[in-house]
């Protein structure tokens, strides 16, 4: 037995030899694996790079199942997925673990770049590898966004039409952008496509790039240290240290390090697991249909925040925040350590780092918590379960009485509020007669404008009118109705005119 074991043995030293000679990989990945590292790095704080990049894979392996069953076509993307939910086995497990995968490593990799700022870890010599950490996050956002197109429903159709009317915003080259982006002037076949090869191919191949050129970085200049206050980072004597340190007190990362990223890694694929399980996959919601006006699309949970956000700014400064703040954020993360490459790590003595994110954080779970239940979204039973109140249907002309069945019957009230029920989607309608005129309200009924849809095709004349009529009556209390200056302006410039020769001659005329 023992001379059986001591061949078997040699074979496989044989077999290790030759792959060896050949491929010359072997020695060097055991090489980079055992890696000294400064023993103080052995903490559960480092634990989330090697996390992120498992959940990578994990998407990886997912999305190659996904794409053997889902089909990249405007008409049968949406029964694609149903079918993998309802005629595959454990096919809904499959969309699951890779929604709720997608979204844990959204949150771990947000988690490791906080992390590394707080530890200052994009100080010198480690400059590029935090830029191109940014391009990695930037990236699994982009993952992310192109998941949801791909279950093409209710949801996925408008998210996108917003992205695509975001997009066109760009100076000189947003037409030509959404252009390219859809495949065409509108979302179609062409656009999922486009999106399918983006989220499959393009995105995935270049985050593969830069983990790797990113671990890479890690391997070349260490990780690291834990930051000690009054430990400054100076370029002169900074990797002299490091070395001098790893050479002190150096561990191999495998395995006296590794074993903690490796427990933190596995608790995480159970977490997605968990929920992947307990909750199930996202969607997909109602089939697209662009004719659905009256909806309320939601982003999936990473970008809740931006939903919110434009939901609250005012109109006049949504383009300017949509172009700017972005760039200036991106450009700020880029430029972080060429600008601030030595000096203090230790969170302690940065207290303008730790209130940075300790704002952002607040900021970002403030909107993101107002994204999930929409304040201002319409309420969609008001027309239904409130009626016109009393006081507003006293001393009513039929005519006025009817606009007031109109209201409801349109379900103006799931936008518009009337003596504080109903939507906050639009204006309160208490006072619409003393802030707008008659033909400012009917202009703003059958054309829309802002936030409302048009209802030119929606009401006829004598509801129109009706509506209009019930609408003027409402003017608050005692406040005088609204008036175009613009025309009382030009009736007195004409009642002071001088009379014309033709008008004196008229009056002279018998």
């Amino acid at each position: 037995m023992g001379r059986l074991n001591e061949s078997k043995t040699s074979r496989g030293l044989k077999a290790y030899a030759w792959l060896e000679h050949r491929l010359g990989l072997i020695k060097p990945l055991t090489e980079a694996a055992e890696h000294p590292t400064p023993s103080n790095n052995a903490s559960w704080w480092y634990v989330f790079g090697s996390a992120a990049t498992v959940l990578l894979m994990l998407q990886v392996v997912t999305g190659i199942l996904l794409a053997l069953v889902y089909s990249p076509s405007a008409s049968e993307a949406w029964t694609s997925l149903n079918f993998l939910n309802h005629n595959v086995a454990l096919g809904w497990y499959l969309r699951a673990l890779h929604g709720w995968g997608s979204d844990f490593m959204i949150a771990i990799v947000l988690i490791h770049m906080v992390q590394v700022f707080l530890f200052g870890s994009y100080k010198f010599p480690r400059e590029l590898t935090w830029i191109v950490g940014v391009v990695l996050l930037l990236l699994t956002l982009g993952m992310a966004f192109t998941g949801q197109v791909m279950r093409f429903d209710q949801d996925a159709y408008w998210g996108l039409g917003i992205g695509a009317s975001i997009s066109s915003r760009i100076p000189v080259i947003g037409a030509q952008l959404v252009h390219m982006v859809l495949g065409g002037p509108i979302i179609g076949g062409a656009t999922l496509s486009r999106f399918f090869t983006l989220h499959v191919f393009v995105i995935p191949g270049l985050l593969l790039a830069g983990v790797g050129v990113h671990v890479f970085m890690v391997l070349r200049h260490g990780v690291s240290d834990w930051p000690m206050p009054g430990r400054l980072v100076r370029k002169a004597t900074y990797e002299r240290e490091y070395h001098e340190l790893t050479e002190k007190t150096g561990i191999p990362f495998v395995p006296d390090a590794a074993w903690k990223d490796a427990v933190f890694a596995a608790a995480i694929i159970f977490a997605v697991m968990a929920c992947a399980f307990f909750f199930g996959p996202f969607g997909p919601g109602g089939q697209p249909d662009p004719t659905i006006i009256q909806t309320a699309p939601k982003p999936d949970f990473a970008f809740l925040w931006i939903y919110a956000v434009l939901a609250f700014l005012p109109p006049g400064l949504e383009t300017p925040v949509l172009l700017v703040a972005p760039v200036l954020g991106i450009a700020a993360m880029l430029l972080l350590p060429l600008i601030a490459s030595e000096g203090e790590r230790h969170w302690a003595r940065r207290p303008v780092a730790v209130l940075m994110v300790s704002v952002i954080a607040v900021t970002l779970g403030i909107f993101t918590r107002l994204g999930t239940y929409t304040p201002w979204s319409p309420i969609m039973n008001a027309w239904s379960s409130d009626a016109v109140p009393v006081k507003y249907m006293h001393d009513r002309t039929p005519l006025e009485r009817e606009g007031a069945l109109v209201l409801q019957d349109k379900q103006c009230r799931s936008c518009h509020s009337l003596d504080g029920h109903g939507g906050l989607r639009g204006p309160e309608l208490d006072s619409v007669a003393s802030r707008m005129t008659e033909d400012q309200i009917v202009r703003q009924v059958l054309q829309g404008g802002g936030n409302m849809p048009a209802y030119g095709n929606a009401l006829n004349p004598s509801e129109t009118k009706a509506l209009v009529s019930f609408l003027m009556t409402l003017r608050g209390d005692g406040l005088q109705p609204a008036i175009d200056a613009s025309r009382q302006l030009t009736h007195t410039a004409q009642s002071d005119a001088p009379a014309s020769p033709t008008h004196v001659n008229a009056g002279l005329k018998p």
